[in-house]
């Protein structure tokens, strides 16, 4: 394999931003390879956008752009977060459809191509990140490179029904349908697309993930994402972690610790989730006083009504939960709509008896691999995880629940809490192994390797 260019709207430049994530997943290649990383550089101007950031760090060079304030509003806040997102995850009802805004995302699409294709060199393979890019493959194209391309979303791929109701659904299929290799995060992602695809244009499924489809063959599987699974099991008895519990554990005053750990997204299901909670207090009267959920939530995507008025509601959720049940040494749920430092989050994830990753829906949700890591082997927690998350497909020792059933989430909270350690034991073994096994690395190996056989 030669260099690795990996398109991202959002790039490790700054190398705080290289402790977790896509850059975890990307970054030894990049090193390796003498790779380049195309993205936003994160300022918004007036005006027209100038020449792109250049510079190189540790092997790997780096190429950032600006957006103008139309491209931000148009292609970032707009299509991007308020069409695609929503729509992707479900909630077409949330969606706000319009030419102007689309026309934007593809010109984004379209500039950032162009900042691409002079640079790349025979031998190169490129990797494109996620739903702000789902055009790329095409711009590459109409720009003349005839390499290999593979994309990875990152967030779920929906039911045909659902993705027909973007408008631009085709011309989005087709662009996508010029990556050499697609990648998705489960099977139920990845067999959604291909459905939309037989069930449109006569694609057809040829086994070991290929589809010939327009003429041409492109390969789509599941590659579902991982954690940088030993390092997070060391980041859970850092020093850093340990200061944490030890803070959160005053607060506790012996009592068993129900986790949440979500940005604050209409897709994580907290609302939901909260109603849950009030379930087991008001159903299982041996929770109260023993038993302290904390549910951390840092704000996201502020500009957006529909994040403000969540806000507002889990506010209020919150303060009846508290108000019916609270005492003067026990707050039932605590809120904290604040971010963490992933030590710190570590630490709570290891002292938590259980840990509610319970989204409507979620590409695939690595707090659930993060708990599973953090834990104690002698004395692990319990993880609770929605079947609408793609960590779903692999962690099935976990309680799997419905989250929109908020009456059997509550019932399974209490299982989780009464659970014997010995089953505790054997749950979190196998969960343990799977997280081991199907890291960062392996997910990376995983998708490259598909890539260089690309027959483009």
């Amino acid at each position: 394999m030669g260099r690795l260019i990996a398109i991202s709207n959002r790039t490790a430049a700054d190398a705080s931003a290289r402790a977790g994530g896509l850059a975890v997943a990307v970054w030894e290649s990049l090193t390796s390879t003498g790779g380049i990383w195309f993205g936003w550089s994160g300022n918004i101007v007036e005006g027209e956008v100038g020449e792109p950031d250049v510079f190189t760090d540790e092997n790997v060079e780096f190429v950032t752009t600006d957006f103008t304030e139309a491209e931000h509003d148009g292609f970032y806040l707009q299509y991007a977060n308020r069409v695609i997102w929503p729509v992707f995850h479900y909630r077409v009802d949330l969606a706000h459809f319009g030419n102007t805004d689309f026309d934007t995302y593809a010109g984004v699409n379209e500039r950032i191509a162009g900042l691409v294709v002079p640079r790349l060199k025979e031998g190169d393979s490129v990797w494109v990140h996620d739903y702000h890019f789902l055009l790329m493959g095409d711009f590459l194209r109409r720009g003349g490179w005839q390499g290999p391309i593979g994309f990875f979303l990152h967030i779920p791929f929906p039911s045909p029904e659902i993705f027909q109701a973007l408008p631009e659904h085709e011309r989005i299929a087709r662009a996508m349908c010029e990556f050499s290799v697609l990648g998705f995060q489960s099977k139920t992602d990845r067999s959604n697309f291909v459905r939309y695809l037989v069930e449109n244009y006569d694609a057809v499924d040829e086994g070991d993930g290929w589809i010939a489809v327009f003429g041409r063959k492109i390969r789509a599987n599941a590659y579902p994402i991982g954690i940088d699974a030993e390092g997070f099991a060391k980041a859970a008895v850092s020093e850093r972690a340990t200061t944490a519990a030890t803070r959160i554990g005053r607060f506790l005053g012996g009592r068993n610790l129900v986790l949440g750990v979500d940005r604050m997204d209409y897709s994580k299901g907290l609302p939901q989730r909260f109603e849950a909670v009030g379930k087991l207090f008001d159903h299982f009267p041996a929770t109260r006083g023993v038993v302290s959920v904390t549910q951390i939530a840092p704000p996201s995507r502020s500009k957006v009504e529909e994040y403000r008025d969540l806000r507002i509601q889990l506010d209020e959720l919150a303060g009846r939960i508290n108000g019916d049940y609270g005492d003067l040494d026990w707050i039932p749920l605590r809120y904290l709509a604040r971010s963490y430092d992933r030590r710190e989050l570590a630490g709570l994830y290891r002292i938590a008896r259980v840990c509610l990753v319970t989204p409507l829906r979620d590409g695939m949700n690595l707090v659930a691999k993060e708990y599973v890591m953090a834990q104690n082997p002698e004395d692990p927690g319990v993880l609770i995880l929605s079947e609408f998350a793609g960590a779903a497909e692999q962690l099935s020792e976990a309680l799997i629940v419905n989250p929109h059933d908020t009456y059997k989430v509550a019932e399974t909270i209490y299982q989780a809490l009464e659970m014997p350690l010995e089953e505790r034991k054997a749950r979190w073994t196998k969960l343990r192994d799977i997280v081991v096994a199907q890291d960062i690395t392996w997910w990376r190996h995983k998708f490259l390797d598909d890539l260089s056989t690309d027959l483009t």
